[in-house]
């Protein structure tokens, strides 16, 4: 359940709309979400999720979700599914229908006309390559397109016919008529029409020539009657653009959006450009956009996060116009403080060696009732059964012990989790010198007590190797080795290639032995293993006769760049 306070507060865009409610400036405030649907969404998109929705759930407004799909060659509707699906997941819901710039193209048509009409739009010749030269850089206006000065005329016939298709693609555009020596190189007449001959997952074949992103967005916002347009830092230098067309089109709305500009999320020991995440995909270095590696909201929920658990990672990374870089132990911290409360636990050994427990009573020997939660009772208990037979961690016995080491050593004693106190006896080897059995002797006066005269100190967790289920467990790490694995330089200054720095132990899969109600679980369950860390059954391949738990995070932050 979403509640008030689980969402940044005291930031900036909060003082901005809280001045323009009292003011009286807007009554309501309407806001959106609108990614492209040209990839997955990530952990950036999370944080403009939580903002856009958490506003208007604070301020009981709206906020509508609104696909900005401007680009048919690289959206489509596995993307739209998706996004809405990360959405709904996370836990917002949007106002009435999802919305699609594409149904604004009529209208976006016919405002471009009308600037055609004021002499504020021309349609244009010149080659991408004569455009840049034309530009101008940072320091050198740009000069005039000898298309210009085109008559309004022959600039509404021209912009008729890219329309009706009788020119090839990408040889005439239509730009705004601005100023070519404005200091925002944005302002120094942009394209905002070109030809593309591309079927579009929404309009099909309908348009040959499409609208650009910058000239689209405003105006759906204004359509929308959007009050508050929240966009992160690189837009910032689009805003005049953005002001400019409201300011010259006749208005779509009676309500004049403003755009407001954030810091987007960065996350070290990971990347969060979509075209690089694509790579990953199409390269085959992950196994999907939601391989449990990737930053992606399905990648990580397949892995396990929980939408809460990201919720508050977002509230805990703050919204400002600073620069919002957050090491990777944040997100999993947020996501560790969750689960402690949320999830059930079970013990489940992954590295098994096999105790044998010499002196085992069937009839004698008996099982326990353990919680599954020790702080939630209402998520009931199970049996935890005993065999002659019992795995442990191999790292849970030390034949020649460091110092400090509080569990099983040659002659020492330990107490099994929600069972007895158990002696090593005897250490059982292979030819190769290496330990392959304990023999135990149990202690029958200790289940559910401490053992008189004498203190135990180490616990350890186990399985009945007679009971337990058969388990795949995928243990996912970091999928990069660097921080900014997109910002590394070479000998020569040029970058190198992200994937250069691929952490080759980002996944690895075993098979382990858990307690036999793991045999059961439905997907997308989350549990502890006690001890070791949190782990979710998969979301596509777990099932009863193939149980597979992907690692969530460890119990604690260990990790360590190789």
């Amino acid at each position: 359940m979403l509640n008030k306070d689980q969402f940044a507060d005291n930031h900036f865009i909060r003082t901005i709309i809280e001045e323009d409610l009292k003011s009286g400036k807007h009554t309501a405030i309407q806001t959106r979400f609108p990614p492209e649907p040209n990839g997955y969404l990530h952990i950036g998109h999370a944080k403009s999720i939580c903002l856009n929705f958490g506003l208007a759930y604070i301020y009981d407004g709206l906020c509508n979700l609104r696909f900005d799909d401007t680009n048919p060659e690289k959206e489509n509707d596995e993307y739209v599914n998706a996004i809405k699906e990360d959405v709904e997941w996370l836990g917002f819901h949007w106002a009435g229908e999802p919305r699609f710039a594409s149904n604004y193209f009529n209208q976006l048509y016919d405002y471009a006309v009308g600037l055609i009409k004021d002499g504020k739009a021309y349609v244009d010749d010149l080659t991408p390559e004569e455009m840049r030269e034309y530009r101008g850089t940072l320091t050198e206006a740009g000069k005039n397109s000898p298309y210009r000065d085109r008559s309004i005329e022959e600039n509404l016939d021209l912009f008729t016919r890219m329309k009706n298709g009788e020119f090839p693609d990408g040889s005439k555009t239509l730009r705004l008529k601005i100023d070519m020596a404005a200091g925002n190189i944005n302002m120094r007449d942009p394209v905002i029409y070109r030809i593309r001959r591309a079927h579009h997952h929404n309009t099909g074949d309908k348009w040959c020539i499409y609208p650009m992103y910058d000239y689209t967005h405003c105006i759906s916002d204004a359509i929308e009657g959007i009050t508050h347009s929240l966009c992160t830092l690189e837009f910032e230098a689009h805003r005049p653009l953005y002001d400019w067309v409201l300011d010259n089109i006749p208005a779509p709305h009676a309500t004049r959006p403003r755009q407001y500009e954030f810091s987007r999320l960065e996350l070290l020991y990971s990347i969060t450009s979509k075209r690089k995440l694509n790579q990953l995909v199409s390269d085959g270095h992950v196994a999907g956009w939601d391989d449990p590696r990737m930053p992606t909201i399905s990648g990580m929920r397949r892995r396990g996060y929980t939408p809460e658990g990201l919720r508050l990672f977002v509230k805990r990374a703050g919204i400002s116009k600073s620069e919002n870089i957050v090491d990777m132990s944040v997100l999993e911290g947020a996501i560790r403080e969750e689960l402690e409360n949320s999830a059930p636990r079970l013990m489940a050994v992954l590295n098994p060696l096999k105790v044998t427990l010499t002196n085992f009573e069937a009839g004698r020997t008996q099982s326990r009732r353990a919680a599954f939660h020790p702080n939630h009772e209402e998520m009931g208990d199970r049996e935890v059964p005993v065999s002659q037979t019992i795995y442990i961690e191999a790292d849970d016995f030390a034949e020649n012990p460091p110092k400090g080491f509080k569990r099983l050593t040659p002659g020492g004693e330990v107490r099994l989790r929600h069972g007895y106190v158990i002696k090593c006896d005897e250490v059982v080897k292979d030819e190769a010198g290496n330990v392959v059995e304990l023999k135990c002797s149990i202690d029958h006066d200790t289940l559910g007590k401490n053992p008189e005269g004498r203190k135990v100190k180490g616990v350890i967790h186990w399985v009945s190797a007679e009971h337990a289920a058969e388990i795949k467990v995928r243990l996912y790490d970091r999928l990069f080795t660097v921080e900014r694995p997109d910002a590394v330089r070479g000998e020569d200054g040029e970058y190198l290639p992200f994937t250069d720095f691929l952490n080759p132990e980002s996944i690895k899969e075993i098979t382990a032995y858990a307690e036999p109600a793991a045999k059961d679980l439905p997907a997308e369950s989350r549990w502890q293993f006690e001890r070791i860390g949190y782990f979710v059954t998969d979301r596509k391949e777990h099932g009863k006769d193939t149980p597979v738990f992907n690692r969530t995070v460890t119990l604690k932050d260990s990790w360590q760049p190789k």
